[in-house]
């Protein structure tokens, strides 16, 4: 006796979901976006400023340094924002496929399209923040003079590893990539081909195929 294909799992628990595809889609964009923002806040209120030296040179020019450890600031700002938004992608991921009926290609698209306007919406939020609350160093109207040649000051923290259009557009592809692959891997632990969306699938029960007819007398029997 053979089998066509193994049945499904039983379609009994999918509920039509009270909005439609694009609907779940738009909300899954604009709940990450402004989560985003909340994001770019809570950086903003975490990361460390980063002190900066002002010193007036022997030949009378200003220049603008760090002293000591304090250059590992630059870059601890970008850790910082990577970090927040690898958890809110992960995050995102896991609570968007939790939403059963609306899973499938769609949704991945709206989660991807939400990490991306999240990582904007917090990388602009907490660099505006940022800056309104350090501000930028004037390094030409520092006080420093042939008398008092340090200044000390502290700047805004960075939200990306550095100012090139490639290292920012890394930076805010980056968790909705993260995104995309845990809601994939979420996808392959299901047993169900339609993932368990609505509508459901469903197959024909197996049935089984007769072999031949064996006559009881003889030999073999």
């Amino acid at each position: 006796m053979s089998l066509p294909h193994a049945p499904s799992a039983p379609a009994a628990d999918i509920e039509a979901p009270r909005l439609s595809l694009r609907q779940a889609a738009i909300r899954v964009v604009v709940g990450l976006a402004l989560l985003g923002a909340l994001l770019g806040v809570v950086w903003a209120w975490l990361a460390p400023p980063i002190q900066v030296v002002v010193a007036l040179t022997k030949s009378g020019e200003r220049v603008q340094g760090y002293l000591g450890d304090d250059s590992d600031f630059v870059f601890l700002g970008a850790f910082l924002m990577t970090g927040l938004l690898f958890v809110l992608a992960v995050s995102a991921a896991v609570a968007t496929w939790q939403w059963r009926a609306h899973r499938g290609p769609v949704m991945v698209g709206a989660l991807s399209l939400g990490a991306l306007a999240a990582a904007g919406a917090a990388a602009g939020v907490g660099a505006a923040l940022a800056h309104w609350r350090y501000g930028a160093v004037n390094v030409a109207g520092a006080p420093i003079s042939p008398q008092h040649r340090v200044s000390y000051t502290h700047e805004a923290p960075a939200v990306f590893f550095g100012h090139t259009p490639l290292q920012i557009a890394a930076s805010l592809i980056v968790p909705a990539g993260i995104a995309a692959l845990v809601y994939a891997i979420c996808a392959l632990s299901t047993k169900r081909d339609d993932l368990g969306a609505w509508p459901p699938i469903t197959y024909p029960e197996p049935t089984a195929v007769a072999g031949p007819a064996v006559d009881p007398s003889s030999p073999a029997h």
